[in-house]
């Protein structure tokens, strides 16, 4: 009877290193697959100015997610390089698209988009502009403002451009997905471009590239603390038994 449990044992212990392998397996796939694609997906961006705030603030570390300018939508806030604001990466929120024309404010002092009033929610004041101001996007263009419109050098300053203070939609190389620090998570999506032609942007693949890093780590510590802890409820099963450590 002892030998057929000692036999027992073993069978166990070697099922139980079996899958602890394969759980440290797995958890190192999905540990270094969740950040090898987190960095062909994202970049990180240092914010550099106020003109965000209090979406994104001076000195926040976010996430942008590689995207070509053609996926870009109403709402969404987009790191940029344009030679006519300076040709240094910048931050800003999509308001319009080619073909849109931008104005502000109504009556109840709102921006409108081809005549739609649109509700910003993210705006630091309740004021959508602190000068009144008219523009119809070029095709293939962007136009740009700040949440923080009082202190944002953005397309309003460049509306005596050719573009209408526009900017290429070529341009764009990332959209802002997350804060990473501090942790204030992923960023919403404005539904006040929703009712208008295209809608609005989905988040990137962050949570999913998040859980798959996640759930890594877990399998390999689980994974790894199982040997000792099996070691360990062996002695005490083999001391119960009466059967000396290591011995028939």
């Amino acid at each position: 009877m002892s030998g057929t449990g000692r036999t027992d044992d073993g069978r166990g212990r070697g099922l139980g290193n079996l899958l602890s392998g394969l759980a440290v397996a797995v958890g190192c796939v999905l540990f270094l697959g969740g950040f090898a694609w987190g960095a062909v997906e994202y970049k990180p961006y240092t914010v550099p100015t106020q003109s965000m705030n209090p979406t994104v603030k001076a000195g926040d570390r976010v996430l942008a997610q590689r995207i070509d300018g053609a996926d870009v939508r109403r709402g969404d806030v987009v790191i940029f390089k344009d030679k006519v604001w300076g040709n240094v990466p910048m931050v800003k929120r999509v308001v319009g698209i080619g073909g849109d024309t931008v104005k502000c404010c109504d009556q109840g002092g709102k921006l409108t988009v081809n005549g739609q009033a649109i509700d910003e929610p993210y705006l630091h004041n309740t004021a959508a502009s602190t000068t009144k101001f008219s523009a119809t996007v070029p095709k293939d263009q962007l136009f740009l403002l700040g949440d923080e419109r009082d202190v944002s050098l953005d397309s309003r300053v460049h509306l005596e451009d050719a573009a209408n203070g526009s900017v290429p939609r070529s341009a764009v190389s990332a959209r802002v997905d997350a804060v990473a620090w501090p942790l204030d998570g992923m960023l919403k999506r404005p539904t006040g471009f929703k009712a208008l032609p295209g809608g609005i942007s989905q988040p990137g693949p962050l949570m999913l590239v998040v859980g798959a890093v996640v759930a890594g780590a877990v399998l390999i510590v689980v994974g790894a603390a199982y040997g000792p802890l099996a070691r360990r409820l062996g002695r005490r099963r083999g001391a119960g038994r009466g059967v000396p450590v290591g011995g028939p």
